[in-house]
């Protein structure tokens, strides 16, 4: 199985930037308050320096009413600038969290079948689960802490520049121990946050196979084999967790040093600068304060590319998503001459090595009712596929009226496959995804078509779906058959819609499908041969070439792979 694709650090920075290059007047606001928010941290540090120098002066206590002034002030404008910034950090960061969220969604629900077939859904639902989820706490925890952090840290090393520039200076060589920090930790973090991200991604695949496939692994008895594997997922993913919290660690370590050094570096050029006559007192204790307090924000700047490392990982796989956006068909304006739907030369390969159709060449005329039949593994769910638009063929092309299938809109082609869900509400809800301004009347009239009025109209305003009032197998495809009629559509795929109703139901549920194309063109994948007699024509697929077409009863009385199929068929008393 191949992933999803996962973005490279620079497409994930290059989408971020040009989020933000996109939102100027946020942007330039959101940095504004920060920067007046560190200013106000810095003011009353230069103001007690200053204070220092005055006591030390003789100056009487008259000299504390103007400092104190400064510091209140300072203080309740710092307050409010804080908590102005961190709001409008916030809220940008969501902003662009909810466009981020939004289109990835979008993509995920509009991907081709191939592609989710290829990846598995539990990468995905990983990827807009917890990585969406992973951002969005960097962008409402982390973002601001990061801005606050860098403000005042240019901020104060300014100041301490303006104090004396040698005090600047003598805070500035802390700088090259951080960064010296950061190069050893970044680099050997970042491949495991990669990791670790994906490991949850397998953990969340292997969890949801299990729980689809739950019947399979009771029938067989295979509870043990998943929870093993489960479990060696998750230690996978604990193992590279402590591995990454053991790197925090050592890096933790080299930051204290680098604070150390800074303020060494510090206290001995104020010393020095004192002792000359060439600096105060005041201006030492002011720089030394400053970068004391820079402890806390540069930590929290270095502690958090911790949080950083994790939501770039998480933004890359994201990101990936986003780049998938070239698979998705464009949709299309130009409308279908007519509704007949002809293949031409087609061919398509999952792997892109192993053919699953050759050269495939059929014309469906307008209103034809048309069945494929075959054995398994012949192609029919693929051509199915093909026709309705969910796949774009490798070689050939697929028209409905001369127009492409791939991104048509549901009211040309739509279809009704074997796998019907149900999805949570009330029932009507459920009938008006196919049209979302149908009346009351329209849905009874829908159901009513397909032959479901007797348990359906009662059942409206019912919840249905998972954890609500459960539908039968057959219940759900006449839901999915009304669905149809809802949509109105030129073309209809039906893929093995009648293949879960079982013998008892199936007879009225081939009525109901019936009922629903009538007058559509239609393409049949049938798994019960009584759609194929009732068609106008059958096509029998093996290998992925098209080896007989005819009417039902000329195929039988040829005696070809046609009529050995309905043989068989029909010896099964079905």
């Amino acid at each position: 199985m191949t992933g999803l694709p996962i973005a490279s650090a620079g497409q994930a920075w290059t989408w971020l930037r040009r989020q933000l290059a996109a939102r100027p007047g946020e942007v330039a606001l959101t940095a504004g308050a920060g920067v007046v928010a560190a200013a106000a941290s810095v003011i009353p540090v230069y103001a007690l320096g200053r204070l220092v120098d005055q006591v030390r002066a003789g100056a009487g206590v008259r000299a504390i009413v103007p400092i104190t002034v400064i510091i209140v002030v300072a203080a309740v404008a710092g307050g409010l600038a804080t908590g102005l910034s961190r709001w409008l950090t916030t809220r940008l960061g969501e902003r662009i969290l909810a466009g981020l969220r939004e289109r990835t969604v979008d993509i995920a629900l509009r991907l081709p079948t191939a592609v989710l077939d290829r990846a598995g859904r539990g990468d995905l639902l990983s990827r807009v689960g917890a990585d969406v989820a992973t951002i969005g706490n960097a962008a409402t925890g982390v973002l601001p802490t990061v801005l606050s952090a860098l403000f005042l840290t240019v901020l104060s090393l300014v100041a301490m520049a303006g104090l004396d520039w040698r005090l600047g200076l003598a805070g500035l060589l802390a700088v090259p121990s951080y960064v010296l920090a950061l190069r050893w930790y970044l680099p050997r973090s970042a491949p495991v946050y990669a990791a670790e991200r994906a490991a949850v991604s397998t953990r969340s695949q292997l969890l949801v196979e299990s729980m689809q496939g739950v019947r399979t692994v009771h029938a067989y008895r295979r509870e043990r084999e998943h929870v093993a594997a489960l479990d060696d997922a998750s230690a996978t993913a604990r193992n590279l967790e402590v591995g990454v919290f053991t790197l925090f660690t050592r890096f933790v370590g080299r930051v204290n040093r680098s604070e150390f050094v800074g303020l060494a570096a510090i206290l001995i050029t104020g010393f020095w600068l004192v002792r000359t006559g060439n600096g105060t007192v005041g201006e030492t204790a002011a720089a030394a304060v400053l970068f004391h307090r820079l402890f806390n924000p540069i930590g929290a700047l270095m502690f958090t590319f911790d949080d950083v490392q994790e939501a770039g990982a998480s933004l890359a796989r994201v990101v990936g998503v986003r780049n998938l956006s070239d698979l998705i068909p464009p949709p299309r304006d130009d409308r279908p001459e007519d509704a007949s739907l002809v293949f031409t030369g087609v061919g398509f390969s999952y792997d892109g090595q192993t053919p699953v159709l050759r050269d495939v060449h059929l014309k469906i005329r307008a209103g034809e009712r048309v069945a494929l039949v075959g054995s398994t593994g012949a192609g029919k769910t693929t051509l199915a596929s093909i026709a309705a638009g969910l796949l774009r063929p490798d070689t050939g092309a697929a028209l409905i009226g001369g127009v492409p299938t791939a991104g048509l809109p549901a009211s040309v082609v739509a279809v009704v496959s074997q796998e019907t869900h149900v999805f949570a509400g009330p029932l009507i809800e459920d009938l008006r995804l196919a049209r979302p301004g149908a009346t009351r009347e329209e849905v009874t009239a829908a159901l009513a078509r397909v032959g479901a009025q007797d348990w359906a109209v009662d059942l409206l305003d019912t919840p249905v779906g998972e954890g609500e009032r459960a539908l039968t197998a057959a219940q759900a495809q006449q839901l999915a058959l009304a669905r149809l009629v809802l949509t109105d559509p030129a073309v209809a795929v039906l893929d093995e819609a009648t293949a879960e109703a079982g013998s008892a139901g199936a007879r009225a549920l081939e009525d109901s499908a019936r009922a629903a194309t009538a007058g559509r063109t239609t393409l049949i994948v049938a798994h019960r041969l009584t759609q194929a007699v009732s068609a106008d024509r059958v096509i029998v697929l093996e290998h992925g070439e098209i080896v007989e077409e005819g009417p039902h009863a000329e195929r039988v009385a040829a005696g070809g792979r046609y009529a050995e199929l309905f043989g068989a068929w029909a010896s099964r008393g079905r």
